[in-house]
């Protein structure tokens, strides 16, 4: 799948998010976990993609089904608002 810069800015936003899921990632984007965790280590330095997978790792908030809250919106509020995703490479 060939995504944009845009895109790509956005599901590296999205991984970052603490309530945002890899289910609503994959939703939007068509990306599995694994594939996500690929597009992050490709676009990020590697300090921060150590640092994201350390933040990440076992977090029940990025599964769905380890949730103990109910999941709403998982759109950012600031969505239309950030543009060049300042963690990734570019």
């Amino acid at each position: 799948m060939t995504f944009t810069i845009e895109d790509i800015d956005r599901i590296i936003e999205m991984a970052w998010e603490d309530r945002t899921t890899f289910d609503a990632i994959e939703f939007q984007f068509g990306l599995k976990e694994q594939e996500v965790i690929t597009l992050m280590r490709r676009e990020m330095k590697p300090s921060s993609f150590k640092m994201w997978r350390k933040r990440v790792q076992g977090r029940a908030t990025k599964h769905e089904k380890l949730r103990t809250f109910e999941s709403g919106r998982f759109k950012c509020s600031r969505q239309k608002q950030i543009t060049q995703n300042k963690i990734s490479k570019r």
